[in-house]
């Protein structure tokens, strides 16, 4: 499945949430906005004694000594000593941040979606995006808003409206992962009802690797599948890839800039839409009077992906025993329109299918784990390396370029079950791979 596809589904149906750091502030003003480490170094030249402190608190040869929340703290007590307070100086830099260079496709989504936007920037420039009569900006120490805008911004640090409750210094961070607050509950509900896409971060802030887990084990619980994405600028290798997968159930979207993620999100907003509302109401009927899908619908790769989109667009979980038991039947009825005659095209998307499921939700132990086997079996047991009569390349292929992506606990189960079952050596080669 095109993950910009759902994504944009997400969209449509008010599930997004855009979970940005210091990237993509960076993106929106042309690399001005500083890095944590050069917001402090730019803190430290307001002192007299500034060089000194950046070269003890940040040696050009060698690692920092300690580290940034901590060394925040150092220069806290510094511009204590001179009757300063860091947090000030802090918001009055950030202040002077603004839009610039062509964002206008960023620009035309915030102002066109609705959306959660959870940050852990002090800056404004996601409320400047979205516009200030469609936007709320939302902090502690501030009191949350029961009115409704198109936008709501999560400052999770903090923002330059309050510079006393933003998180800089250690001490900060500690009241910070230590307090339970309705704006911290208010957040993880954000986080759990959304999907979710990381921008400009590398989950390296401790306090957002608790929250990530958070929602992990929630997602686990409920069997939601995997909502979240990680955009990364550079390359990410695979097994990075799956140790973001399997520790916070993350897919990665890798070599891909903020502006270019969204000119690719943007071109798939109109099929979003197009199917949106009847694959919900479908879903609905489906689930609540029992109806099945046509096997005309089922015949297009498509539907398999609007279907599991709208389970989770109405708050169901690919568990629920309802849900289990359409999907069942949907790829039973995929497995018979492999059987017609030229139905190539149908191995090609039942393996596209199975690889999708397999990315996007741990199996071991659900319910759908007997079903998901049994098609995955008939898929590889059909396939072929080879130009075959009776066996199908284009399945092949599709489980040879999507075996990375699946997920370990996935690939392990399936590959007990192929080893154990099947005889083809195409599909032995294929979950053998380390």
């Amino acid at each position: 499945m095109n993950a910009y596809f759902e994504i944009a589904y997400a969209a449509v149906t008010n599930r997004l949430c855009l979970f940005t750091g210091t990237g993509f502030s960076k993106a929106v003003t042309e690399n001005k906005a500083p890095s944590w480490q050069g917001l402090l170094e730019q803190a430290c030249g307001l002192l007299p004694n500034g060089s000194e402190i950046i070269s003890a608190l940040f040696p050009k040869d060698g690692e920092n000594p300690l580290s940034l929340e901590e060394a925040a703290q150092v220069i806290s007590l510094q511009f204590a000593k001179r009757g300063k307070v860091l947090h000030d100086d802090i918001a009055e830099m950030i202040s002077k941040l603004e839009c610039v260079g062509d964002n206008a496709v960023i620009e035309e989504f915030f102002k066109t979606t609705p959306l959660r936007v959870v940050t852990t920037n002090y800056d404004l420039l996601a409320e400047d995006l979205a516009g200030a009569e469609r936007c709320q900006s939302i902090s502690p120490g501030f009191p949350i808003p029961r009115s409704s805008t198109p936008v709501k911004v999560f400052h999770v640090h903090g923002s330059v409206e309050s510079p006393l409750n933003m998180v800089v210094t250690s001490d900060d961070y500690f009241r910070f992962m230590t307090g339970e607050t309705y704006f911290s509950r208010k957040l993880s509900t954000v986080l759990h009802e959304n999907t979710v896409v990381i921008l400009g971060y590398s989950l390296a802030d401790t306090n957002l690797k608790t929250i990530i887990n958070d929602y992990k084990r929630f997602s686990r619980s409920h069997v939601i599948g995997g909502n979240l994405f990680l955009v990364s600028r550079g390359k990410v290798a695979g097994y990075l890839k799956e140790y973001y997968a399997h520790c916070y159930g993350i897919r990665v979207i890798d070599s891909t800039e903020i502006h270019v993620f969204f000119e690719k999100l943007t071109n798939q907003m109109a099929a979003a839409k197009k199917c949106a509302v009847p694959s919900i109401e479908k879903i609905k009927k489906v689930l609540e009077n029992g109806d099945t899908y046509e096997d005309s619908y089922l015949g297009q790769e498509q539907s398999f992906y609007e279907v599991t989109a709208s389970v989770a667009a109405i708050g169901r979980s690919i568990n629920d025993d309802d849900v289990v038991a359409a999907l069942g039947e949907i790829i039973k009825k995929k497995i018979g329109l492999t059987g017609a005659t030229g139905a190539w095209e149908q191995y090609q998307h039942l393996a596209r299918w199975l690889c999708h499921l397999g990315t996007i939700l741990e199996l071991p132990g659900t319910s759908i784990e007997a079903i998901y086997l049994k098609a995955v079996l008939k898929s590889m047991d059909s396939m072929s390396n080879k130009f075959m009569y009776g066996s199908s390349w284009d399945a092949y292929k599709a489980w040879d370029a999507r075996w990375p992506n699946i997920l370990w606990a996935n690939r392990a189960l399936i590959k007990g079950h192929i080893e154990a079952k099947c005889y083809n050596d195409d599909a032995l080669e294929i979950v053998g791979r380390e």
